[in-house]
């Protein structure tokens, strides 16, 4: 019973804390990798398919209430998915070692931007 408990608490949690904008998912990332044990490349995939619902939800919330602005989706999503296609491309390539230091100083500076005051634009 244990082997699945944490595990599932720890989603939980992180699905309550993304509900809430907080970033649930990148908290459950740190989790699986800190101290579930888990590799970095398939805590990346579990965390993309953590994010799934979530922005289909958003997606569909923010279509109904009219904030989507079709021209820039017509712009950005083949950008988007061409560049999301050539970073799986370069995920699957390269060893974990080499994107594990990269990936958790993009993690710090996220962190960081969230933490520091932001200047107030005029």
């Amino acid at each position: 019973m244990t082997d699945w408990l944490l595990p599932f608490l720890c989603g939980l949690g992180a699905s309550v804390i993304s509900a809430w904008g907080v970033g649930g998912g990148t908290l459950l990332l740190l989790v699986m990798t800190l101290f579930l044990g888990v590799d970095q490349r398939t805590a990346q995939g579990i965390n993309l398919l953590f994010f799934l619902p979530t922005a289909v939800s958003a997606l569909i919330c923010h279509a109904k209430n009219g904030y989507l602005d079709k021209p820039t989706l017509k712009n950005a999503v083949p950008t988007a998915v061409l560049a999301a296609l050539i970073g799986a491309w370069i995920a699957t390539a390269v060893d974990v070692e080499i994107l594990r230091k990269p990936f958790g100083v993009y993690l710090l500076l996220s962190g960081v931007s969230l933490v520091w005051p932001q200047k107030k634009q005029a």
